[in-house]
């Protein structure tokens, strides 16, 4: 009988690239991967991965145990979730991959309510960028992701991946309560032309929407500083470095020095998704969650 076990690990191997990789994304030992990967081998008697210089790739036999156990572990999830429902049982493990202001905005204030409403599900949760949480559901690592998007950027989601609405988010200018800015009761990018941005790093979904914000402005965003944490921005503003594009899901208190701006033509909004496959729709501890989520304060979190 085929390891269950092994064979999420060798799915792992296929998505990630490495042995190593697998072992980051699963919590496991590269040599724990290993091993189950050896354990598969036994048991069906063929080679699975092979070396290819320093990394690996899965033989073709690999390969076709991946494609053909996907199904497999599909329909074990079909089946589990509509057993639950059957039962009307909210429990077992929910793993949830959240980008960081939706961890305190959003998952923080329903935490304690799910426990306390239903003492048998566990949530299990992590911290990584929208990108990342794609694949972490798309591959069966987690049961839930949050992720967001702005405006005209795009989050490619796979079709056997649901998205569900669960936030819209207003970000503010914050600049300093010294700055002209923080007199003027709104702001368009036609007004930012030269001020010193604080923004997060290249290649993030905050950096790409603060760049597309510039559209038609003749302009492009002038960085003066780079930092991947909002708290981070804040510090940095008040300081007087720079002024930063900030959304209010999370966001710290902004004290006597801050002051935030709204902006608009566009206004910068975040559209907030709870991913999870199609195979968990029945689950009544996906629902759970996902009902929390429909229950909570537009305004928690701000």
């Amino acid at each position: 009988m085929i390891d269950l076990d092994a064979l999420a690990g060798l799915r792992a191997v296929a998505t990630h690239g490495s042995v190593v990789g697998a072992a980051s994304a699963t919590g496991f030992t590269p040599s724990a991967i290993s091993q189950q990967v050896k354990r598969l081998e036994r048991q069906t008697g063929v080679p699975l991965l092979e070396r290819v210089g320093r990394g690996v790739m899965l033989t073709s036999h690999g390969q076709h145990l991946v494609d053909a156990g996907d199904q497999v572990l599909a329909d074990l999830e079909r089946l589990e979730a509509n057993l639950q429902q059957r039962a009307g049982v909210v429990a077992g493990r929910i793993r949830l991959a959240a980008f960081s202001t939706a961890m305190r905005g959003l998952i923080a204030p329903i935490a304690r309510e799910l426990r306390d409403a239903h003492p048998d599900l566990t949530l299990t949760l992590t911290e990584r960028e929208p990108w990342d949480v794609v694949d972490l559901v798309a591959s069966g690592q987690v049961e839930l992701g949050i992720v967001h998007r702005w405006g005209g950027v795009a989050l490619a989601v796979p079709d056997h991946v649901v998205a569900t609405r669960v936030a819209s988010d207003v970000a503010d200018l914050i600049v300093h309560r010294d700055d002209p800015l923080a007199r003027r009761s709104r702001v368009t990018p036609h007004d930012l032309g030269d001020v010193g941005w604080i923004a997060t790093p290249e290649g993030t979904i905050c950096r790409q929407w603060l760049s597309r914000m510039y559209d038609g402005t003749g302009h492009l965003p002038q960085i003066a500083h780079v930092s991947a944490e909002f708290d981070s921005h804040l510090a940095l503003v008040a300081a007087g470095l720079g002024v930063a594009l900030i959304p209010r899901m999370g966001r710290a208190p902004l004290g006597a020095d801050l002051v935030a701006v709204p902006v608009h033509d566009p206004e910068p909004i975040r559209l907030v998704d709870a991913l999870h496959r199609r195979t968990m729709a029945d689950s009544p501890a996906v629902q759970a969650v996902l009902a929390a989520f429909a229950g909570l304060s537009p305004a928690a979190g701000r």
